[in-house]
């Protein structure tokens, strides 16, 4: 057996292998030589501990005390009450968390060993878990997926206050004790050195993008195709800061106001606004038009995926949105989807030509988007071509996920 290149303990608040970019990382690492581990969030029939592919995964019971979905609908007195309860429901979640990973970590470290803790977050307090094999000469990466500030300011309406502040300390704590970070795209990196005091060298930039595996069209779905209608899809996440009620609005307007019912949107994804978001679904009439199914097995998912005829990115200008990468886009153009989106930075710079951008938030401008592309074939077309001919030479993971191996290759030589 060839000597491992190094051992390395990855923590994620999430299932696994369902998290995509996770899975993506682990596979790239243990295919290059590391040894890998993860712990992670465990879904009903998973096994608390397995070998899968040659990673080591222990799962930890998943406990969630509180639902803290925010409601327009709430009065003030209804929101604070919101606010206090969701921030006692994070900080026990996230304290059960981060405490139970250290505990795994602690039989790991006696068991298997790991020279590298690789923190996926949120959360944020997974430093804490690092901390003491710093002091032992171990390595730490914090590889960067959300700005919990700007997620929470983006998913509560908060302008700042309380809750930012201990946010942003908890994450610069993450960016000054790291040896190295991973950032999915260069606003990440520059709030990495604007916030934290980041190094430029010691910040690798290692954007989502589809593997091999998504990367393959399947059959279209046969059931889709038969309706003989337009057909829309999102892919993602249904929480509040995703914007899926945008879309909801929007498909009202292209019914009601535009006049347009030659179409088919199929939702996929779970999330904490789902139940919501089926009600909007209901009360803007749109049952004929719309099904939000919740969780899909990834050959339904890649089925109706290839049946689409255009991909929806509602993601509203928010101040986390503004400045994130969504896997969803590199996917869409995978499968040579044209997308209509608000116009974000960082969706601009991914998308580029594969998608047709209006105005952020504006969910008419969305609506006459979609209907712009319904009518012209050829346009969908030829997005949908640059889109593909983007994601294989620029944004697949075979080639986004290099610098990941660069990283490991400075951190462990």
């Amino acid at each position: 057996m060839p000597k491992s290149l190094g051992r390395i303990l990855m923590l994620v608040e999430n299932n696994f292998p369902q998290d995509t970019r996770v899975k993506n990382e682990a596979t790239l690492l243990n295919e290059a030589g590391y040894t890998v581990s993860v712990i992670c969030l465990r879904k009903k029939n998973q096994a608390p501990y397995e070998v899968l592919n040659g990673i080591h995964v222990h799962r930890l019971p998943r406990i969630e005390l509180f639902q803290k979905t925010p409601s327009d609908k709430l009065s003030f007195i209804g929101k604070l009450f919101l606010l206090a309860k969701s921030f006692l429901g994070y900080c026990i979640e996230y304290s059960y968390f981060t405490t139970a990973c250290f505990l795994v970590s602690l039989k790991i470290f006696f068991t298997r060993g790991f020279d590298a803790i690789h923190a996926h977050n949120p959360p944020d307090t997974l430093f804490l878990v690092a901390l003491p094999y710093k002091l032992i000469g171990k390595k730490f990466v914090f590889d960067h997926h959300d700005l919990c500030p700007e997620l929470y300011q983006s998913r509560y309406g908060s302008r700042g206050g309380f809750y930012t502040t201990l946010l942003r300390i908890f994450e610069w704590c993450n960016l000054k004790l790291a040896n190295v970070t991973i950032a999915t795209n260069e606003s990440y990196k520059e709030i990495q050195i604007a916030r934290g005091g980041r190094k430029a060298e010691t910040i690798f930039l290692v954007r989502n993008g589809p593997n091999l595996e998504r990367m393959q069209v399947p059959p279209s779905s046969p059931r889709l195709r038969a309706m003989n209608k337009m057909i829309f899809c999102y892919i993602g996440s249904l929480n509040p800061q995703d914007g899926v009620d945008y879309l909801l609005r929007a498909l009202g307007h292209l019914v009601h106001d535009l006049k347009r019912t030659d179409f088919y949107c199929v939702i996929m994804g779970m999330g904490d606004s789902l139940e919501d978001l089926r009600k909007l679904s209901r009360e803007l009439k749109l049952e004929a038009y719309v099904e939000l199914p919740g969780f899909v097995s990834d050959q339904v998912l890649m089925e109706n995926l290839s049946a689409a005829d255009i991909c929806m990115d509602p993601d509203p200008s928010s101040p986390l949105n503004d400045v994130s990468t969504w896997i969803k886009i590199m996917e869409y153009m995978a499968f040579s989807k044209p997308i209509v989106s608000f116009d974000l930075k960082e969706t601009r710079f991914s998308a580029q030509q594969a998608a047709l951008f209006v105005p952020a938030n504006d969910e008419m401008a969305f609506a006459k988007g979609i209907v712009k592309l319904m009518d012209d074939e050829k346009l969908r077309s030829k997005m949908g071509r640059f889109g593909r001919e983007r994601v294989e030479s620029d944004l697949q993971w075979a080639v986004t996920g290099r610098n990941l191996l660069t990283a490991y290759q400075t951190l462990l030589k």
